[in-house]
């Protein structure tokens, strides 16, 4: 199996006499697919993911008060990074993975960097091209590859049932069933009085927003129980039909998406390219001369290493692209593309561009080469003239195929070995430790860290690859620069 994907990764081979050009070079009827199963899984990847178009122009520009770049140009870079790193990643490495500005880290950008540390937004993308030239570097020295090998199965099916709890997390949230409380404890003068509100809660079930998530979730589940193919994006248009059709009949709200009124898109500027280069302001190296920007740095950097590895490793194990080992044939070429795509986020002052574990809603629907990357690619590179098109998807429609895939994802726990603490604590950890702190890095840094610890203590360190120890310790480096900062100012 291995052999047989490594060749099918890494470029064209003659193929039969009755395939198209386009399925010999993908390879598609060797992967067990077909032309019309790879369009289908690429749109049903770029609708999940065209949140993205309003959600992180909101986080850079409308959130950072301000002091990120404007709106019109972040939406247009934010489809246009999308766009090309998403059709790279298709024709370089044929695997079906699509590549967007990743959320969280572009949190990091505006909250910690433009907001907190008051850097220009030039200079705060400054940073994240540094930051993807670095990791670039360990893709091409083997490093990146290196440390995906050195990881024990059990963290790596971990990992998987972990971004599908994750995944499964978002939806349930933008579906309107789970609230998260802004605050958990009120303060009174300084002092906590009553009780605490639970830290995540039952959400607010009235309203044509949970309507219209629960039809379509009942609607969505029947299609994936009767086995109806396109099961996903036909629960997704019809819930989107079905929210447009409520707002025009009742004049109803149904979504609270960025950017979209009552499911109807907004309008918004024409497309903007000023943005593009911004990164390479010479700001960036002024900042360099502070412990706190390399700290930052390698923040940055160890969140979009692993968000990538956890990313690839669990769509890869559900699409059954892993070998007996677990690995991916052809990784280094995925890593490259989505290296590169942090360094261009940097370029295009979209944040970094990072592999998304919604293209796991692609695969769910049949996608296994590179192709259905292309199509995400294309539809991102459209939704740069047509973004308000893209935005007549409301969350509520996207939240049950979410969910599905959530559910898809975690099936794989069954693999895990729970049978004893040293394996199973972490695994366990992982799992939990993503959802609940709505992070893909502080997950498998939980895990890690605990894996290594608990062999050591219990008299088996031999077990521990090398390079588990170095990522461990830099695990609780990343950790601890909070109380770091806090402590000493750095």
């Amino acid at each position: 199996m291995a052999t047989n994907l490594e060749t099918q990764a890494t470029g064209p081979t003659q193929g039969a006499a009755s395939d198209s050009a386009v399925e010999r070079f993908f390879h598609i009827r060797e992967r067990g697919s077909t032309m019309g199963t790879e369009v289908r899984g690429g749109l049903t990847t770029f609708i999940v993911m065209a949140y993205i178009l309003f959600v992180n122009p909101t986080i850079l520009s409308t959130l950072t008060q301000g002091k990120g770049p404007d709106f019109a140009s972040t939406v247009t870079m934010t489809a246009l990074a999308a766009g090309v790193m998403t059709i790279a990643m298709g024709l370089y490495a044929n695997y079906p993975f699509a590549l967007a500005s990743g959320l969280g880290l572009n949190a990091v950008v505006a909250f910690e960097l433009i907001l907190g540390r008051g850097l220009p937004w030039q200079a705060a993308m400054g940073v994240i091209f540094i930051e993807g030239l670095v990791i670039t570097v360990l893709v091409l020295t083997g490093f990146r590859q290196s440390v995906m090998i050195a990881i024990p199965m059990n963290l790596k099916r971990s990992i998987g049932v972990g971004i599908g709890l994750f995944i499964l997390f978002i939806g349930l949230v933008n579906a309107g069933f789970v609230r998260v409380p802004l605050e958990s404890i009120p303060i009174v003068g300084g002092q906590a009085v009553g009780q605490p509100a639970p830290p995540v809660t039952l959400g607010n079930l009235t309203g044509w927003p949970i309507v219209v998530s629960v039809l379509g979730l009942l609607f969505t589940s029947l299609l994936i129980a009767r086995r109806v193919r396109g099961a996903l994006l036909i629960g997704i248009i019809g819930t989107t039909i079905l929210a447009m059709a409520i707002h025009y009949i009742v004049g109803a709200d149904v979504s609270n998406v960025p950017g979209v009124q009552g499911g109807i898109p907004g309008q918004l500027p024409p497309p903007s390219f000023a943005t593009f280069g911004a990164g390479l302001n010479l700001d960036v190296f002024r900042i360099l001369a502070f412990i706190t920007a390399i700290l930052v740095i390698f923040s940055i950097m160890l969140s979009d290493f692993f968000d990538t590895m956890g990313t690839v490793i669990g769509i890869g194990g559900k699409a059954g692209f892993l070998d007996e080992q677990g690995q991916l044939p052809g990784v280094n070429r995925v890593l490259l593309v989505d290296s590169l795509a942090a360094t261009f986020g940097g370029l295009a002052s979209a944040s970094s561009v990072t592999t998304y574990i919604e293209s796991a809603s692609g695969v769910a629907e049949g996608a296994r080469t590179g192709l259905a990357s292309v199509v995400t690619g294309v539809l991102f590179l459209l939704a740069i003239a047509l973004a308000p098109i893209a935005g007549i998807v409301p969350a509520e429609a996207t939240a049950p195929a979410l969910i599905i895939v959530g559910f898809l994802m975690a099936s794989i726990i069954r693999d895990i070995d729970f049978s004893s603490a040293d394996d199973g604590l972490p695994a366990l950890l992982a799992i939990t430790v993503m959802p609940f702190t709505f992070s893909i890095t502080n997950g498998i840094g939980a895990g890690f860290v605990l894996y290594t610890f608990l062999k050591v203590v219990s008299g088996k360190a031999a077990q521990v690859h090398w390079m588990m120890y170095l990522v461990s310790a830099a695990f609780v480096l990343y950790f601890a620069l909070g109380f770091l900062h806090s402590t000493f100012g750095i």
